[in-house]
C-alpha cells in the first residue's frame, strides 16, 4: 500500500465553473437553478456542502537488537533486553476536519439585467459564491492533493563511527562488549564534569556548552543502542474523506491491526475503526406551506446544521466533537428587494458552509 490514502466516498460529479471571479451588471434577484445551455447572459454559482476530512497517522515502529544484548547486564546492568527482531503499528493521531465542497444539486444561475444595480458577484476557485457587491477575505477550506509520506521520526547515527581502533580491531563480542562500556561510563564521566564546571577544558560559552554535551549525549546513545538495540518510528497519514448525506452509526472508515497497519474496510485482518455521524441542528421544521416547491425569488444561501461527529474503535475513542455539517441544515433567500437602485447591499457569504457572514448596505 502507499502511505497516504485518499479515500472519498458518495461521490457526485459536479458541474464545471467558467470563472472564479466574475464582476459585471447582474440582477441580484433573478436567480434560478441552473441548465446547462438554457441560462442567458450572467453568472452560475454553487452553494458547498460538507466534506468530513479524517486523517489518521500512524506509526511503524521496529526494534532490532544490539549486536552486543547479551551482554547487556554483564557490562551495564540493564535488564530485559530482547534479542528478537520486532515491529508492530500503533495510531498516534486521528484528526478531522469539515471541507466546503461545490454541491452539483445546488447549482444557482444570475442573470443580467440592465434595469438593476450593477452587482459583483465573488466566486471562489471551483465556483462557490464568496461575496455580493464586495470582496472577501475568507477562505476556502477545500481538498487539497495530499503526498505520501514515510517520515522517521528517531535520528539514526552509526555507533561505529564514535568506536576507537582498539574497539574496531577487538578480538571477541565479549572484548568489544567491555571496551565499548569503558567507552560509556567515560562519556558520562565527561558530561557530569562539564555540567559541574569542573571539566580540564570547559568551553568559552554557554552555546559551545550545550553543543559540546550534545555531541556527548549523541555518543552515548548510538554506544549504548549496541547493547540495547535500536528502535526506529516512522509516521504514515492516511486520509479519508466522507460526505454525510443522512446519519451514519458506525460505520467502518477503515481496519488497523498492529502487524499489518491500515488495512481496508473489508479486510478481516484488522480492527474496525468507525465513524459515527448524528444530526444535532435544532432548525425548526418547514412547514406544509414552506414545502410547496416555488420559484426562488433572491439569492440562494445555506443555513448549515450541526452533527456530532466520532471516530471510535471497539474498545478507545478517538474523536468526538460538534462539527458544521451543511447537509443537516437549510437553504433560504435573500429577498430580491435587497438589489436594487437604490440601495447598494454588500453581502459576504462563508465559502466552506455557503452561510451568510456578514450583511451592509449604504
Amino acid at each position: 500500500m502507499p502511505d497516504e490514502y485518499d479515500f472519498t466516498l458518495m461521490i457526485k460529479k459536479g458541474l464545471l465553473i467558467f470563472g472564479l471571479f466574475a464582476a459585471c451588471g447582474v440582477s441580484a434577484q433573478n436567480v434560478n437553478p441552473y441548465a446547462p445551455n438554457a441560462m442567458e447572459e450572467g453568472v452560475v454559482y454553487y452553494l458547498p456542502k460538507t466534506q468530513i476530512e479524517v486523517k489518521a497517522t500512524v506509526t511503524k515502529v521496529t526494534y532490532t537488537p544490539g549486536e552486543l544484548c547479551q551482554y547487556a547486564n554483564r557490562y551495564l546492568r540493564i535488564n530485559d533486553i530482547s534479542s528478537t527482531p520486532n515491529e508492530y503499528w500503533e495510531i498516534k493521531s486521528v484528526e478531522v476536519n469539515t471541507i466546503g465542497i461545490p454541491d452539483a444539486n445546488k447549482a444557482y444561475s444570475i442573470k443580467l439585467k440592465d434595469k438593476m444595480a450593477t452587482s459583483k458577484v465573488e466566486l471562489t476557485d471551483n465556483g462557490i459564491i464568496k461575496a455580493i457587491n464586495t470582496t472577501s477575505n475568507i477562505h476556502s477550506s477545500s481538498a487539497k492533493p495530499t503526498k505520501p509520506t514515510n517520515v522517521p521520526t528517531s535520528e539514526q547515527v552509526d555507533p561505529r563511527s564514535f568506536m576507537t581502533e582498539e574497539m574496531l580491531l577487538a578480538s571477541s563480542s565479549n572484548k568489544l562488549a567491555e571496551l565499548v562500556a569503558r567507552e560509556i561510563y567515560n562519556i558520562r564521566e565527561s558530561k557530569n564534569s562539564l555540567t559541574r564546571g569542573q571539566a580540564d577544558y570547559m568551553p568559552q560559552d554557554g552555546a559551545a556548552l550545550q553543543i559540546m554535551l550534545k555531541n556527548l549525549e549523541t555518543q552515548e546513545k548510538a554506544m549504548t543502542e549496541m547493547f540495547t538495540g535500536k528502535t526506529v518510528r516512522t509516521d504514515q497519514t492516511f486520509t479519508f474523506h466522507i460526505e454525510p448525506e443522512k446519519e451514519l452509526q458506525d460505520q467502518t472508515l477503515f481496519r488497523f491491526s498492529k502487524k499489518l497497519g491500515v488495512l481496508g474496510s473489508n479486510n478481516l485482518a484488522g480492527e474496525p475503526i468507525s465513524i459515527s455521524i448524528t444530526n444535532e441542528s435544532n432548525l425548526p421544521p418547514a412547514s406544509e406551506e414552506a414545502k410547496v416547491k416555488k420559484k426562488p425569488v433572491g439569492v440562494i444561501y445555506n443555513i448549515p446544521g450541526k452533527a456530532r461527529v466520532s471516530i471510535d474503535s471497539m474498545d478507545k475513542n478517538y474523536f468526538e466533537d460538534e462539527l458544521i455539517v451543511t447537509q443537516f441544515g437549510e437553504t433560504e433567500v435573500l429577498i430580491e428587494n435587497l438589489f436594487n437602485k437604490k440601495e447598494n447591499t454588500r453581502v459576504i457569504f462563508n465559502p466552506t458552509t455557503g452561510g451568510i457572514v456578514k450583511i451592509d448596505k449604504d
